[in-house]
């Protein structure tokens, strides 16, 4: 294992334990378990609903899959939606897989999130959904998103898959929209190995997500539902197709570890900020690096860096550095996604200028966060960052 490694398991007995009871039932599928983590999932956020996918990536794609086929919601196909330059890939696939226009906005190049003075001017008649990336732990300015969604008439929908336990003015990221998505991949604030779930408060948008989750059928609904109400004949609903929709389903595994892990999230955020509390008391002397800027309570998810004035465009040579220390580094998420080539398989308005998310592509890195004190490991990197600066001014 590395001196300072960007993740490490948060599984301890409980959750061995938990394994071994489902392997003992034999019944692996989604079933009981899933019901019972998603129904503390919803309660422990606050929201009324959560329904659990098999990975962070699909909960965005069963979300904007709901969001085309739910009843209740105004999402025309063709129109477009305003996403941040930075996040992962699967924030930005599901949209035009579903027949949607990306509309790219920078992004803060504190927050590292999107820049709500870019939003407005984003927005045109074509405009129908803001999707917020509350990034690396941290929120948004979602009160002032949704004030902006809501003037607009336009929907409001979170992903936050990096910041799980982030909040803002006391209450949950990732539950400000109309719905948000969240992760519990082994790198993410809980692990359930894969993993991923949508939050609502919406009854007819959690009933919709719960049929694209399973093949677009009726068996998961009540006989009256929103999505297509039921035969009454048992036979016949077994294999009822109402809606295009996936295989996504969690595991019974996946599940059981989420209520084992979820036990322990608010001790994990508390550790985490613990640690982005230390770094930043050691690190007020360095002079050419910029740290994310945090909104509300972030979870911090990892730490990012970015390179300024002297030190620009030596990136290279300073991850080399921190590597030879065994300090594990990564990109800032995708760095400006648009930079990427797979740009050319997607449809998206005309780019507007990308200053800050280039700004971070070419310059920025970041470091990882862990649910137990890291102190040690912060102050080598410090200590790093502090002659190499030294070395380069």
């Amino acid at each position: 294992m590395s001196f300072y490694p960007l993740a490490s398991s948060t599984w301890g007995d409980e959750e061995q334990n938990a394994l071994q009871e489902v392997i003992s039932t034999g019944k692996f599928t989604m079933g009981e378990q899933v019901k019972e983590f998603e129904t503390k999932f919803a309660k422990h956020f606050g929201t009324k609903y959560s329904v659990m996918f098999n990975s962070g990536s699909s909960a965005n794609l069963a979300l904007l899959a709901a969001l085309r086929y739910d009843k209740n919601v105004k999402l025309p196909i063709g129109s477009n939606i305003i996403v941040p330059a930075v996040s992962w890939s699967t924030t930005y696939y599901p949209v035009n897989q579903l027949g949607y226009i990306l509309n790219f906005v920078d992004i803060d190049v504190d927050t590292l999130n999107i820049d709500l003075s870019k939003v407005n001017a984003a927005i045109n008649s074509d405009t129908s959904a803001i999707l917020a990336v509350n990034l690396l732990g941290n929120p948004c300015e979602l009160q002032m998103l949704k004030k902006i969604a809501s003037e607009n008439d336009l929907i409001l929908i979170e992903d936050n898959c990096e910041s799980m336990g982030a909040t803002l003015n006391e209450r949950h990221s990732g539950t400000f929209g109309l719905a948000g998505t969240y992760s519990s991949f082994f790198s993410h604030h809980i692990s359930t190995m894969e993993g991923g779930l949508v939050t609502t408060d919406s009854e007819s948008l959690m009933q919709t997500l719960k049929s694209i989750r399973a093949h677009g059928w009726t068996r998961d609904l009540p006989d009256k539902n929103f999505v297509h109400d039921k035969t009454g004949d048992d036979w016949d609903d077994l294999y009822r197709f109402v809606l295009p929709g996936y295989n996504l389903r969690p595991l019974e595994m996946e599940a059981a570890l989420g209520i084992q892990q979820l036990n322990k999230l608010d001790n994990f955020v508390f550790q985490r900020r613990a640690n982005a509390k230390y770094l930043d008391s050691i690190s007020s002397k360095l002079r050419n690096y910029r740290f994310q800027k945090e909104i509300g309570n972030s979870s911090w998810f990892g730490f990012s860096i970015v390179l300024n004035g002297s030190l620009k465009g030596m990136r290279r040579q300073i991850i080399e550095m921190l590597s030879q220390h065994g300090i594990e580094t990564r990109p800032i998420v995708t760095g400006n996604f648009t930079a990427n080539p797979v740009m050319h398989h997607m449809e998206y308005l005309p780019l507007p200028e990308l200053i800050n998310a280039q700004e971070i592509h070419e310059n920025g890195f970041f470091v990882g966060n862990h649910h137990y004190p890291i102190f040690t490991q912060l102050d080598k990197l410090v200590e790093i960052l502090a002659k190499f600066e030294d070395d380069h001014e």
